[in-house]
Order: structure tokens, then C-alpha cells, then sequence
């Protein structure tokens, strides 16, 4: 079974920490992204998110979100789900959307990728 509490590492280097772990499935910790060193800034932000208790022989789903607030006006919902592999290695899959500030509904096209 996986579990979510820990350190994880992406494709890009980037490290999340998930460090409280509620019983009901809620979590928080803190996302170290690369994107930030190109800009100058080694800035960790917070992240709260919930899993779905798997049943019995399932892989937890999961959601997160990650305020950008220290570098960025951005916030990032990710949502996944974690599998362990037949050695035992644990995997998180997400998918994201980032959501940025714009100055006006008419740049509302823009704010997400």
C-alpha cells in the first residue's frame, strides 16, 4: 500500500515533502520546485491536500494544492494517485493545472495552463 508521507522527487529534480499525514486523509507539507533556482529564488511552498482512502488492494487517489505565494501569484491544483510497482517502489501520477493572476476578465484566457 502507498504512503504519502515523505519526501518525493519529480522528473524536473523538484521535491515535495509531505510531513503530517491525518487520519481522515487530510495532509500538509512543502513543494521545492526547480522553476524557482532559474529565477534566483530557492522558495519552498505550502501545500495541503486530501487523499481518498483506498479500499481494500487499491492505490490511494489524491489532491493538492500549492500556494506560489512567496515568488509567484499563482496557485497549482494537482490531482493522482499512487502505485507501488511489483519491487515495491512507490509512484506518484499527477496531472496539474497552474492557475496565475491577471489584470483583467479579458486576460482570462491566459491564466491557466
Amino acid at each position: 500500500q502507498c504512503q504519502l508521507s515523505g519526501l518525493w522527487r519529480n522528473e524536473q529534480d523538484s521535491l515535495m515533502e509531505i510531513s503530517v499525514l491525518r487520519d481522515n486523509g487530510d495532509f500538509q507539507g512543502k513543494y521545492f520546485t526547480r522553476v524557482t533556482l532559474a529565477g534566483g529564488c530557492a522558495c519552498t511552498s505550502p501545500l495541503k491536500g486530501a487523499q481518498q482512502q483506498p479500499g481494500e488492494g487499491g492505490w490511494p487517489t489524491f489532491a493538492f494544492t500549492v500556494r506560489w505565494d512567496k515568488f509567484s501569484n499563482a496557485t497549482t491544483a494537482f490531482a493522482g494517485q499512487c502505485f507501488v510497482d511489483t519491487g515495491g517502489k512507490e509512484t506518484l501520477t499527477t496531472m496539474w493545472l497552474l492557475r496565475e493572476a491577471v489584470g483583467s476578465l479579458e486576460e482570462d484566457w491566459k491564466a491557466t495552463r
